[in-house]
């Protein structure tokens, strides 16, 4: 909420590395958020270009749009895939940049599966979801799922074990994922 604060949010280390160097590039505050855990690296080193504010479509498809930030978007590429193999067909969207956010990337998705999932590893409140949410709400409203942490105390443990324990998981995005598209 602080004015002009730029929120970068990465997803692997090649993406990690070129976030880096756009905020010491960018005039004015950022913010870096790490997760605690390596993730797969997934972006291709030679061709990945980093645009601030600009999110990154990974998968087309038609049932729902998976928009995830940080750690949750290799989950989110590993429960397209199990989606797939169920007959639903997910857009799966890499948000690197919280804020600004990419509200054509998400307007987009809206108009193309009326239906949005995102996906974060931080509070339901104020975070991706809360961002998703206002596009949608200002400029084409769609149904938005959010997994996230609950409104709720957290505590210590392995980072594996409590990923999984607040359902940030590639399964749970299935389940959802699933849940929701039944609902459509």
């Amino acid at each position: 909420t602080i004015p002009g604060m730029v929120v970068i949010n990465p997803a692997d280390d090649v993406e990690a590395k070129a976030a880096v160097e756009a905020a010491i590039l960018h005039e004015g505050p950022v913010y870096l958020r790490f997760g605690r855990l390596a993730t797969p690296v997934f972006n291709d080193p030679e061709t990945y270009k980093f645009e601030l504010g600009k999110g990154v479509k990974l998968r087309d498809g038609k049932d729902i749009a998976i928009v995830a930030t940080g750690l949750m978007v290799y989950e989110a590429i590993e429960a397209a895939k199990t989606l797939a193999a169920e007959g639903i067909e997910a857009t799966v969207i890499n948000i690197h940049t919280i804020k600004p956010i990419d509200e054509d990337i998400i307007v987009e998705a809206a108009k193309n599966t009326g239906l949005l999932l995102s996906v974060e590893e931080h509070s339901v409140i104020g975070g991706l979801g809360s961002a998703v949410a206002d596009v949608l709400a200002a400029r084409h409203p769609a149904k938005l799922v959010k997994i996230g942490v609950n409104d709720e105390f957290g505590h210590s443990g392995p980072a594996v074990d409590l990923l999984k324990e607040y359902g940030l998981c590639a399964d749970n995005i299935v389940a959802k994922a699933r849940d929701a598209v039944k609902a459509k």
